[in-house]
């Protein structure tokens, strides 16, 4: 018996050419360019209308600009200057510092504990997070009423209440700390829950097991909120503070509604609630429509909050800081 064999040479394979299939390709550069694709909506959006007004601005303060008027002569740093040696501004930034202080550290460490509450195992706990965010959804006019009514001179709720324990009227809209605690108390309202619920998803991102074994070890809820529950968050605490310092630095509709007349947007008749934003819309428009000096002012006031916020990251990492992971295992390696 004979086996034949096939005695055809063997194929030489297909030379390499390099390329690659066009499949391969399109999905290489999607995978490549694709996420700034994703990305660059944001940065038009932000380049359009918040990058190019801001260079604007800038531009507009280094002339004379007058609103009403067609010409609009190059002065350079005049407005600066003069803005730096105005009283008035400076009075406005004060008030609007003692503002920002009275309302945001009231205001955030309410919402942490109002987070912590609503963290734990409650009946109709979906109800009550759902109630915190009323006050800022309700209209800001309307609070801003509703809050003139209640620190009124002669017929206010507040000044009645503190008549039932013996302290005298409160002028709150002509005495300038007053109005400052009466501003900083319509914020509190309106924004305490909002910040509530940050800290709340926050917290509920911490793993249970950490609280467990803090039970087993004998630690209270105190105990647990200052040990496991505020380092944690940390990184929301600094997000908040960031985001209130941009919102308290920048107070204008709470303290615009809060004091009526002939010229609101003073404050009070000797500015007593005028924040920096309502000076500058002062200057830019009605009614003396310098709109190179109203600018120079919006800068300012975004140079004071870089500071202000640059300093309140600095002071929580300081407060809050922790010893390296590595520093923490040699000193445990020592204990044992």
């Amino acid at each position: 018996m004979t086996v034949q064999l096939d005695a055809r040479p063997p194929v030489a394979p297909a030379p390499r050419t390099g390329r690659r299939p066009p499949a391969m390709r399109f999905s290489r550069l999607d995978t490549k360019y694709s996420p700034y694709l994703f990305i660059a909506p944001f940065f038009v959006l932000f380049g359009v209308f918040g990058a190019y007004p801001l260079i604007y601005t800038f531009w507009v303060s280094l002339h004379d600009w007058d609103l009403l008027g067609s010409n609009h002569p190059f002065v350079g740093l005049e407005n600066y200057s003069r803005l730096l040696a105005d009283a008035d501004f400076w009075h406005a930034v004060v008030n609007t510092l003692g503002i920002f202080v009275i309302s945001t550290i009231p205001q955030l460490l309410a919402a942490l504990w109002l987070a912590n509450l609503l963290n734990r195992q409650l009946r109709a706990r979906t109800t009550f997070r759902m109630a915190v965010l009323i006050p800022n959804i309700t209209s800001t006019a309307a609070v801003a009423i509703v809050f003139g009514v209640l620190f009124g001179r002669e017929f206010g709720m507040v000044n009645w209440l503190l008549d039932l324990v013996g302290i005298d009227a409160i002028a709150w809209k002509s005495n300038r700390f007053a109005s400052w605690v009466a501003i900083s108390t319509m914020v509190d309202w309106r924004w305490t829950g909002y910040n509530a619920l940050i800290f709340l998803a926050a917290m509920q991102a911490i793993p249970r097991d950490l609280y467990e074994s803090a039970a087993i070890d004998g630690a209270g809820r105190a105990r647990q909120f200052w040990s496991i529950t505020v380092p944690l968050l940390k990184p929301t605490i600094i997000f908040t503070v960031i985001i209130s310092t941009i919102g308290g630095l920048q107070l204008f509709t709470e303290p615009r509604l809060f004091h009526s007349g002939t010229n609101p947007i003073r404050g009070g008749t000797l500015r007593e609630s005028q924040t920096v934003t309502m000076y500058m819309f002062e200057n830019a428009f009605a009614p003396h429509y310098n709109f190179g000096y109203g600018s120079a002012v919006a800068w300012l006031l975004f140079a004071l909050i870089a500071v202000v916020a640059a300093i309140n990251v600095l002071l929580l990492r300081r407060l809050g800081g922790a010893k390296p992971p590595k520093e923490d295992a040699k000193s445990k390696e020592g204990a044992r």
